[in-house]
């Protein structure tokens, strides 16, 4: 049985919105990279059964990878508290995965909002 969760654009703000930290791997079938990628991401899912492992077919769900301005496969993207933390494009050796989901559970996520919000604060007054 598989440690992810297929993610479609019926389920993704569900899973999002109700788990604190959700990895997704963008991918599709005809991808050389995504398939060389899948079983590490799939060792590390067995490894972090605390962690949403989230896979999302971009061949099917073409509306969430155009959504993310997904460019090239496979992508690995990282929510925490329904904030993206990280976004890479590329298969992610297995130590470096490791190491990704590390830093990612230690972020401070009070000062990520802070700095998210600072962010926006200054985007708005540009604009103005």
């Amino acid at each position: 049985m598989s440690s992810t969760t297929e993610l479609t654009k019926e389920n993704f703000d569900q899973t999002v919105t109700d788990n604190e930290f959700v990895l997704i791997d963008f991918w599709a079938e005809w991808c050389g990279p995504c398939k060389s990628f899948a079983p590490v991401y799939e060792k590390a899912a067995e490894a972090n059964p605390d962690l949403v492992f989230g896979k999302v077919d971009t061949e099917a769900q073409p509306e969430l990878a155009q959504a993310f301005g997904i460019q090239s496969i496979p992508t690995l993207m990282i929510v925490r508290d329904q904030v993206a933390v990280f976004a890479q494009p590329g298969a992610l050796p297995e130590a470096a995965l490791v190491d990704v989901i590390g830093q990612a559970r230690q972020l401070d996520m009070d000062e990520v909002r802070k700095s998210v919000a600072e962010e926006q604060a200054k985007a708005e007054a540009q604009e103005q």
